[in-house]
């Protein structure tokens, strides 16, 4: 796993997708959080980051998408994928290699924003003004959300060989599972299950870790819906070989 988790990291950096997706993003969350969003630091006065983190998911959703259209659409265009199968490592160790690696860039183009935070956290009136636990319930958040989408992405690069079809199979099923069950809540059509609708939604457990209480119940939603992407990867994959 740890051959593969290399082999993916190196791939990304000597390529653009790297460098490319981690300055788009922090492009983005960083005109919206200080210059264009009606709600930007600097024209509220206040100091948080309430702007990235409801722009970051949004963002995040092209982004991990772009990341991990290829992690598998690729090997099975060029047929290394059978290749790789038969070398002494489980289809699973395959799977996790370069979901670590989706994941570890995710994590490089977040740590940045730290900047930001620390920025806000010395403009504040008096010094260190901010909500230090939302924060950093929000980062957790982020995260966790980050995973479930390379999770999303890694599956829709595993159903096809063209990685713009994954690209666009990953960002519809990010899209979904972040505000689809919450606008299918929002219809009333289920009556006394609206709320459980709501609740297999990405965003309502985004929005209640970001509040700054790390509830098990979030974390336990954020691990099942990766573990269950994963884990179709793998039923995915395995079917290739039939």
């Amino acid at each position: 796993m740890y051959s593969i988790f290399l082999k993916e990291i190196r791939s990304f950096l000597s390529s653009l997708i790297a460098y490319v997706v981690i300055i788009v993003f922090l492009l983005l969350v960083g005109l919206f959080t200080w210059v264009f969003a009606e709600g930007n630091v600097l024209s509220l006065g206040y100091s948080n980051l309430d702007v990235l983190f409801f722009v970051a998911p949004w963002v995040f959703v092209f982004l991990i998408s772009a990341i991990t259209m290829r992690s598998f659409s690729e090997e099975i265009r060029q047929g290394t994928f059978e290749t790789l199968s038969t070398k002494p490592i489980t289809d699973f160790q395959i799977i996790l290699g370069k979901y670590f690696a989706a994941i570890c860039l995710v994590a490089f183009a977040i740590l940045p924003t730290l900047l930001y935070f620390y920025s806000i956290y010395q403009l504040g009136l008096p010094k260190g003004n901010i909500d230090v636990g939302a924060t950093w319930g929000s980062y957790i958040g982020l995260l966790m959300l980050g995973a479930c989408y390379a999770a999303i992405g890694i599956f829709a690069s595993a159903i096809t060989s063209n990685q713009i079809i994954a690209f666009i199979l990953g960002m519809f099923l990010c899209f979904f599972f972040y505000v689809g069950f919450q606008q299918l809540s929002n219809l009333s059509l289920f009556g006394g299950l609206d709320h459980l609708i709501q609740w297999l939604g990405i965003q309502y457990h985004y929005d209640s870790i970001s509040r700054g209480v790390v509830d098990t119940r979030d974390i336990i939603y954020f691990v099942s819906v990766i573990t269950g992407f994963l884990g179709l990867t793998y039923l995915v994959l395995d079917r290739r070989k039939w």
